[in-house]
């Protein structure tokens, strides 16, 4: 007989969960750029809060240690970085669309160097060469178009919440179900419900 986790007695909690995500995930596709300003909230506040704690551990450590000064700094700069991301999201944003499409130009010339050089030795390098393709077409789009980047980080975003609060309820439930079975002596309203 199965004995219940606390998962199985907890289930509704992650079907909640998973309410939510599958919620975020519609509100990031119908209102894409209420996501980006609040992944790059989320980015300014944690920059205040970790250059914040930075600052206290330098001056807690003392001047009588060596390179203190160092910690003081760099506290500093993350608090000014996360203001300014505050301030100005539409900079922070900009800037972190360029660094995407950066990396998807590189990585996706390297990966048609890697089909290239590898064509000999394996069999469908035409699909590398492809996501190369692609990888290099979006990074020159979001380069070129930076909305175009941001609105595809969102739906990438949403993407991933939508998909993961499906799989958290569909875990849910069968948690559920499997707590059902785990309690034959529950009654047949359990088993109604079940």
């Amino acid at each position: 007989m199965l004995t219940p986790s606390v998962l199985h007695t907890n289930w509704w909690l992650l079907a909640l969960r998973g309410l939510l995500a599958v919620m975020f995930g519609l509100v990031t596709f119908l209102v894409p750029g209420l996501t980006l300003f609040v992944l790059v909230s989320l980015f300014g506040g944690y920059c205040i809060v970790g250059g914040l704690l930075t600052l206290v551990a330098a001056f807690r450590r003392g001047r009588a240690q060596p390179r203190w000064w160092a910690l003081v700094l760099e506290g500093a700069a993350s608090v000014v970085a996360g203001v300014l991301t505050l301030v100005w999201p539409g900079l922070t944003l900009l800037g972190l669309l360029y660094v995407v499409a950066l990396w998807a130009t590189v990585t996706g010339l390297l990966q048609i160097g890697t089909a290239v050089r590898l064509r000999k030795h394996i069999t469908g390098e035409w699909a590398l060469v492809l996501s190369g393709i692609l990888s290099v077409a979006f990074g020159v789009l979001v380069l070129f178009w930076p909305s175009a980047g941001a609105l595809a980080v969102s739906w990438w975003v949403g993407s991933y919440l939508f998909t993961a609060g499906i799989v958290l309820a569909i875990v849910a439930f069968r948690l559920r179900r499997q707590a059902g079975h785990a309690h034959p002596a529950a009654g047949p309203l359990a088993s109604a419900v079940g």
